[in-house]
């Protein structure tokens, strides 16, 4: 069995789309794509795929992971490519690598989000984010299926800075970005946690709702505050040790691929 994982991306107004939307669209792609599939056993076989850490319905994202498994070996370029046409606009597959060395959802430790506020100008966006780091905690409440949870949302966030819009993206009035990396804890500290709390220790209230969406997730380097590629130990594996026939690294890459889960 060969494993593959994917990069792909939320854009434009399919970062509305729900993870069981994206599923099912999935799905139809690897149909379309004639990918050769395996199936989980039982009554109701479905295609063996493992989502890790998806992002919140209504936020963009340009990383996000999944893993498939294979019954026949496929070259990643080429099903990245097959899979991408398959795909409508907008939930495009950016990276294609063989799984080589198991954990990828270990990896996947802090995510770079991008919040757009538009109203709101980089100077008051830049005191709300200097308030918010220097508490010692913000306690927020979130809504969840068993009631109303409090939770401090200051613990796992790691940076928290703001900025104007690239040049080429013009606005019509004041804007501000805050460019957000926040550890993945437990409880999940989301975006929208951190602009509850930017709200209650700074009054910092955008006009309308903000844009949100991930620029990266994956290890986190405590030192640099820096979050990298989540594939490259893979990517590595696979340039270290040529493939053979089977598209395996030889009986020790063999040993190390254990299945993420499935989905």
């Amino acid at each position: 069995m060969q494993r593959i994982r994917l990069r792909y991306t939320k854009r434009g107004r399919l970062r509305f789309t729900s993870h069981r939307d994206f599923q099912r669209a999935f799905e139809r792609a690897l149909r379309r794509a004639e990918v050769p599939m395996a199936y989980s056993a039982g009554f109701t076989p479905h295609p063996k795929v493992s989502y890790a850490n998806a992002a919140p319905t209504g936020t963009g994202s340009e990383a996000e992971y999944l893993e498939i498994a294979l019954t026949e070996h496929r070259d990643p370029a080429k099903l990245k490519d097959l899979l991408d046409e398959s795909l409508p606009t907008g939930l495009d597959i950016t990276d294609a690598v063989e799984a080589r060395v198991s954990g990828l959802a270990d990896r996947l430790q802090a995510s770079v989000w991008e919040l757009r506020l538009d109203g709101v100008t980089v100077e008051d966006a830049a005191q709300a984010a200097e308030t918010f780091l220097a508490a010692d905690s913000v306690e927020v409440e979130r809504r969840t299926k068993n009631g109303m949870r409090s939770f401090d949302a200051r613990a796992a966030v790691a940076d928290l800075q703001a900025s104007r819009p690239h040049a080429d993206r013009p606005v019509d009035g004041p804007c501000a970005i805050l460019r957000l990396v926040v550890r993945h804890v437990t409880p999940a500290v989301r975006p929208d946690d951190v602009l509850s709390g930017l709200r209650a220790v700074a009054d910092l209230a955008p006009p309308v709702p903000a844009a949100v969406t991930r620029l990266a997730q994956g290890p986190f380097d405590e030192e640099t505050g820096t979050v990298t590629d989540p594939l490259a130990p893979d990517r590595e594996a696979v340039t270290a040790a040529p493939a053979d026939r089977s598209g395996l690294a030889g009986p020790a890459a063999a040993a190390t691929q254990v299945p993420e889960g499935s989905a």
